[in-house]
Order: C-alpha cells, then structure tokens, then sequence
C-alpha cells in the first residue's frame, strides 16, 4: 500500500502598530511596535494554519475562524492552530514537515528562530528538526520594507497515518 502525501501552502500579514504586542510562533518577541488583527495577530502561525488547511483541501483560515466572529477577539492563534491539528488528525493525516519563512524589514528575528521552532514544534507534538523557521528581508523595498509590518509563507507536507 503505498502512502498518501498531502503538500499545502500558506500566507499571511499584518500591518504593525503601536501599543500592541509582536507575537511570533507564540512567542512575544520584543519590538516597539505588534501586528494588528482580530486575534493576537501571529502572522507565523496563520501561515501555518493556512498551510495545513491548504493541505487538507478546507479553505482557508477566514473560513474556520472568521474575523466577525467575537468568540476570535484577541485569542491566542495556539488556539487557532488547534483546530487546525484537529481537523488534520481527524482527516487521518499527520504531519511529516513545516518550513515557515516570515518577511521583514523589522525587528530582527534570527534571535528567536530556535525558541519559535521549539515552540511551534512542542505545541504540534513532533520533533523540532520537523519544524524550521526562517526570516527574509525585502531589502527596505515596499510596505514590509519601510517597516509598516511583516508576513509571512509557510509549506507544510502531510501524510496519512
């Protein structure tokens, strides 16, 4: 019998503001400045979610945990992941890889890469060396260039049990 594999791609971005804390990986890294959006806004983690989605062939983060909905306000997007993974597990599948790059001009993120990946990582119960996050720049070109906030792509590749 040979193996079902299943290859998703995800994106996301916000825009930064003042006064808002800048959550990655379900991490708070340290910046003057947060992502903006219904829930803690983790563009990292919405990719990923996206990603799995994707992968899954069920739309799109909007889809399963709309903007409109008040019961998202603020919530941790570890919650958002959850739900994700559920979906993933009851579909039959798990996941072999993630590889999640974020783009931007500001702050600087290879600092944090191990403490996200470790994270991300625990959280989704496999070993980190499954997990990588990286960070790029647009080398100051447009909006994530001037530093008016960050996104991120992420592939993730899924296998049936």
């Amino acid at each position: 019998m040979t193996q079902e594999f299943r290859i998703g791609h995800g994106f996301d971005a916000h825009r930064f503001r003042r006064g808002r804390k800048l959550i990655l990986g379900g991490l708070t890294i340290p910046h003057s400045k947060g992502l903006v959006g219904h829930s803690d806004a983790d563009v990292l983690l919405h990719a990923l979610i996206n990603a799995l989605l994707g992968a899954l062939g069920e739309g799109d983060i909007g889809q399963h945990f709309p903007d409109t909905d008040p019961v998202y306000k603020g919530i941790s997007s570890l919650k958002l992941l959850d739900g994700a993974l559920r979906l993933m597990r009851r579909s039959g599948y798990k996941l072999v890889n993630a590889d999640v790059t974020l783009i931007a001009q500001e702050p600087k993120l290879a600092p944090y890469y191990s403490s996200m990946r470790q994270k991300v990582a625990r959280h989704i119960k496999v070993p980190a060396q499954r997990v990588n996050i990286k960070a790029a720049t647009t080398e100051k070109l447009g909006w994530i260039g001037k530093g008016r906030g960050m996104a991120a792509a992420a592939v993730v590749l899924l296998c049936r049990k």
